[in-house]
């Protein structure tokens, strides 16, 4: 009983067009549409409802996962094909959800409205792409476009390493595997080292989220290989910085040398809701690594990257705040929600009346 009724409210997730679902209790169900939380339903849940459709999803390591962290992230899938991230935590000393619905419809990137910019990214060869933002803000369904499109039209060998698997890709031209970690890899650093025993060309990391981790997907970029990760920072810039940052100070030196050398771009996205509030859509920053790009970031200058985006269209690079001017003029979303994210408010009606409108970069 407890697992149907979990799987009602799931598929009300998906009827609602919601993005995610919250369970508390002593309330009743919570849902994320397009953006903003709506409370629906009638009965509150109390702490044995939750705790009971817990344990039904929940093999027997991750009940003893959460009976010692007291919080366990699980991907399940619905017999009729939903999928869908779970973190089951505990707050007040009582159980709670947090569930995000993982779309397996993939769109293409002309329907998503995403630049095809970022479709070039498919056709790398070798190096580091990183896809950068906060949690929800679209960054696991950026990294799935592009992994779709190298698997569509690219024979290549895929692996893919995540906690939980969030999309599960079928096998087109390429061949793809995916790594579980807690379940087919003890964590993200030797799921990497190992898979470059397995003969992959590309190889995507779900979050780079400490040193080895980090480490290990810069070996497996300097050895020929094309590695996709997330990191979280709210733009582009900050990611480099931040990448160099997690070595220690001896160390940057020559971390910033191997970073110039194999990362190729950073992607900074954010998720605002559309014009007519019946959707959201991604506003998102692109820094390339041109050959003057990968020099500032080895003589420590990665603060001016930041110019070089704003003059760098022919480049294929832009600034968030060119972006959301472009969302604006495009009236795809609202000028005040687009001057709560900009980075400069003060220069952004300027940069509205000069941006270009026309759909890619």
């Amino acid at each position: 009983m407890n697992r149907t009724n979990f799987e009602k409210l799931l598929r009300d997730c998906v009827k609602l067009k919601a993005s995610d679902l919250h369970l508390t209790v002593g309330d009743i169900p919570c849902y994320r549409i397009h953006g903003r939380l709506e409370k629906r339903g009638v009965t509150p849940f109390s702490a044995e409802d939750i705790m009971g459709m817990a344990n039904d999803i929940m093999t027997e390591q991750q009940k003893q996962g959460y009976g010692k962290y007291f919080t366990a992230d699980i991907g399940y899938s619905m017999a009729e094909g939903g999928r869908f991230r779970v973190n089951i935590y505990r707050e007040l000393g009582r159980p709670a959800m947090a569930v995000r619905y993982l779309d397996q419809n993939l769109k293409s990137f002309e329907q998503m409205g995403l630049p095809l910019q970022l479709k070039e990214l498919a056709y790398l060869k070798s190096g580091l792409v990183l896809v950068t933002g906060a949690t929800g803000s679209g960054k696991s369904t950026t990294l799935s476009l592009i992994i779709d499109e190298i698997n569509t039209k690219r024979d290549c060998h895929i692996l893919t390493v995540e906690d939980p698997v969030e999309f599960i890709h079928q096998n087109k031209k390429s061949l793809i595997h995916h790594r579980e970690v807690h379940s087919d890899v003890p964590d993200f650093a030797h799921a990497v080292r190992d898979a470059l025993r397995e003969d992959p060309d590309v190889i995507m990391v779900g979050e780079m989220r400490d040193i080895e981790t980090i480490q290990a997907c810069l070996v497996a970029a300097e050895t020929g290989h094309l590695v996709f990760s997330t990191l979280h920072s709210g733009e582009a810039v900050g990611a480099v910085e931040r990448l160099i940052g997690s070595f220690s100070g001896d160390e940057q030196d020559v971390a910033r040398h191997r970073i110039s050398m194999v990362l190729k771009a950073v992607i900074a996205q954010r998720l605002l809701t559309t014009w007519d509030q019946k959707a959201r859509i991604a506003a998102l920053e692109m820094l390339r690594i041109t050959r003057g790009a990968a020099n500032l970031i080895k003589s420590s200058k990665a603060r001016q990257l930041y110019s070089m985006m704003e003059a760098g269209s022919k480049d294929g690079m832009w600034t968030m705040d060119q972006y959301l001017a472009r969302l604006v003029k495009l009236r795809k979303i609202d000028r005040n929600d687009a001057l709560a994210q900009c980075e400069n408010p003060g220069l952004f009606d300027r940069l509205v009346a000069s941006v270009s409108a026309r759909e890619n970069f």
